[in-house]
């Protein structure tokens, strides 16, 4: 009996050692409209005031850092994104806008948390394929939302000024 409680001890302390504690955040998706564009042109780039808010997109997270970001292939969305790209040392991951089913199942593969930057048109059916609340229809002159979705469906719009 006096062998059995050391390696008893032993056995609980190996065991004890060998778990693990799951740290990775839960899956999170932000999803944002490109920034500040002037009206009317095809491929614009970003106004003044749309540089200094994807400057401040790239201070905006600090504890849920997205691990990819997705684009689709205009400048407004690049130039958003880019600041942010740049910090995180990430590549943007090009998207086709007009298949938002495709892009809702590749985000739900991973990496997570993800930043998608949309536009006014894809925005609302995003958010709504990621299983968050469909936000209101947006014009042109609404800029500066980010809607994150949490992995229960909760939306959150923050907005960046």
């Amino acid at each position: 009996m006096k062998n059995l409680l050391p390696a008893a001890l032993a056995i609980f302390a190996l065991a004890a050692g060998c778990a693990t504690v799951d740290t990775r955040p839960e899956p999170a998706f932000y999803v944002m409209r490109h920034l500040d564009t002037p009206e009317g042109e095809r491929d614009p780039d970003l106004t003044a005031n749309g540089s200094r808010r994807a400057q401040l997109v790239a201070g905006l997270f600090e504890s849920e850092r997205p691990a990819a970001i997705y684009i689709s292939d205009f400048r407004r969305t690049r130039q958003t994104a880019g600041p942010l790209a740049q910090r995180l040392g990430l590549t943007p991951i090009l998207y086709d806008p007009a298949d938002t089913p495709g892009l809702a199942a590749r985000v739900r593969q991973g990496p997570m948390p993800a930043l998608i930057v949309g536009h006014s048109n894809t925005v609302p059916d995003i958010v709504e394929a990621l299983g968050g609340v469909r936000p209101a229809p947006l014009s042109h002159p609404d800029f500066g939302d980010i809607w994150r979705v949490g992995p229960d469906g909760a939306t959150v719009k923050r907005r960046i000024d």
